[in-house]
């Protein structure tokens, strides 16, 4: 099985005015193609910059980070956000929609940012995932016509609509009731059983206990890594 994530020694220092903080302690981290992972800790843990390192939001002071093969620790500016659009797909807690985008527009804003395509091969792609993820009869509604569950299958389909390397979620589940969370984890167990790579990162035990193994960390620094969560 092909390692998709690599970290080695990973540090991510912050500099606040005369205060340094040292979110990211040498980090050593694999991901293997295919698998279903929980990232968990409580606040200021480190795991949220963790996250925005995985999914090429920012770059690492020092170490080094393999993402699909490609080294990406180094890379910066417009480089790095070609790698991410292409490579990570992400879904938000808050959604993060487009309320005067109908949900075929919403799902395919990253085919738009990558370029390309004309907007009917755009607006066909994500139709078609978005079928997949059961909105078929939802299409020409815009965010605020649809429930929670069923704007972070929207959500979800912008992530996967350019077939990314890895799903990387950020409390997936944190602004839905336990029915509709119960259905998104549902989603996501039914995308990772059809071969996708899923990272979520939550502070809730019963939502990481869904996937495969549970990466703790603590201080800045990996301090367990739990594989069988529970459900997966």
């Amino acid at each position: 099985m092909q390692t998709l994530i690599r970290m080695d020694g990973i540090r991510k220092v912050y500099q606040l005015g005369s205060v340094r903080v040292d979110a990211l302690r040498g980090v050593d981290l694999a991901i293997q193609e295919g698998e279903f992972v929980a990232i968990t800790g409580p606040s200021g843990s480190g795991k949220s910059t963790l996250m925005h390192i995985i999914g090429c939001l920012d770059s690492p002071t020092s170490g080094s980070y393999w993402l699909d093969g490609q080294r990406v620790s180094d890379l910066r500016g417009r480089v790095l956000a070609r790698t991410r659009n292409r490579k990570v797909g992400f879904v938000f807690q808050n959604f993060n929609l487009l309320p005067r985008l109908d949900i075929v527009e919403n799902a395919a804003l990253p085919l738009r940012y990558r370029g390309g395509l004309s907007r009917k091969q755009r607006r066909a792609q994500a139709e078609a995932v978005l079928r997949r993820l059961g909105l078929g009869d939802r299409l020409k509604h815009r965010p605020d016509e649809l429930s929670g569950g069923q704007r972070q299958r929207v959500a979800i389909a912008r992530a996967l609509v350019n077939s990314p390397a890895i799903l990387l979620a950020d409390e997936p589940t944190g602004n839905l009731d336990s029915g509709t969370s119960k259905e998104i984890i549902r989603v996501l167990h039914e995308l990772h059983d059809a071969g996708h790579t899923i990272v979520i990162v939550t502070h809730e035990a019963d939502v990481a206990s869904n996937a495969q193994r549970i990466i703790e960390i603590l201080d800045g620094i990996v301090v367990g890594s739990e594989r069988d969560g529970g459900n997966a």
